[in-house]
């Protein structure tokens, strides 16, 4: 089968800010296998949610050799293989996107992004026309993999039942972190208005933050500890609603269609998700502010009505 080969190396919200350019792909060349080359996990798990059709780690490409000097003729093997090229990396340097494309004639090269656009629509910008032709429904979910999310819920004390709040205190930095007490009122809040179980997601990242939080929950809150990336993505399927930071977990709740409340600081609103259920709001990672904290509630209370 011919191969459309897309290239981010970038971590998991990056790549899931991609997704809507890989559907302008697939669509596309719809006789195409689209491979990820990327991380590894990444990979695994857009295969996995049917986004690409395979994947392939990105150090494999060698694509190192396009910025030092002149590559080996029997170099980069999968990219002269590959009937077409997306690279969304190395835009910025101009001579990296002229050896691609010596290698890979046909090579599509990303324009360097600008801070006033919206980092998704960029990228479907550079295989499409307008953003406007880009499909920006949830990702399907496999029903095995929603099934093991269910069951991983309900191992971090989740009834089956109850509707069902997800809280990803963590985030890459902690300057992209909202606060402890910042999460708890908010929770505290949301668990006297409704109805609801609160289930915590800690990934690999996230034991200070989770650690910070934890102390001023209420007791009966479970945490979900470190479910591989598919297995969460079916565990997001059953929020009623989801909060959290900037991050690449917010990002997939969003793109699995989960109504999603993603706090960003104010000059990362390039960030935001492309799903239409995600509500991007705007607080203060420095320092704890009232209206902050009663923006969130209020949002997330409006989520779970």
């Amino acid at each position: 089968m011919r191969q459309t080969l897309a290239i981010h190396p970038g971590p998991l919200g990056d790549v899931l800010l991609a997704v809507p350019a890989l559907r302008v792909l697939r669509s596309r060349y719809p006789t195409d296998a689209i491979i990820l080359a990327g991380q590894v996990r990444i990979g695994e798990l857009l295969v996995s949610l049917d986004v690409v059709e395979g994947h392939m780690r990105f150090e494999r490409l060698g694509l190192d050799q396009l910025f030092a000097g002149e590559p080996e003729e029997d170099a980069l093997a999968p990219v002269r293989a590959a009937a077409r090229v997306v690279c969304w990396f190395g835009s910025r340097d101009p001579l990296f996107a002229r050896r691609l494309a010596a290698i890979a004639p046909d090579a599509v090269v990303d324009a360097p992004w600008t801070p006033d656009e919206l980092v998704w629509r960029h990228l479907v910008a550079s295989v499409a026309t307008a953003a406007e032709d880009a499909d920006r429904g949830p990702v399907r979910v496999p029903p095995e993999l929603v099934t093991e999310g269910r069951r991983a819920l309900e191992g971090a004390g989740w009834d089956g039942t109850t509707p069902l709040l997800i809280v990803h205190p963590g985030a890459s930095g902690a300057a992209k972190r909202w606060s402890a007490e910042g999460y708890a009122e908010v929770l505290a809040q949301v668990s006297t208005r409704a109805r609801v179980a609160i289930v915590v997601h800690e990934g690999p990242a996230d034991h200070d933050a989770v650690k910070a939080l934890r102390p001023r929950l209420a007791p009966g809150i479970g945490t979900l500890t470190n479910p591989p990336l598919p297995v969460l993505a079916g565990a997001l399927v059953h929020a009623r609603a989801f909060v959290g930071n900037d991050s690449g977990i917010s990002h997939l709740a969003s793109a699995v269609g989960a109504p999603s409340l993603v706090l960003f600081t104010s000059g990362m609103r390039g960030w935001e998700p492309w799903s239409p259920t995600a509500t991007a709001l705007v607080v203060s990672m420095a320092d704890l502010y009232r209206e902050d904290v009663d923006a969130v509630a209020t949002a997330l209370a409006r989520l779970l009505a």
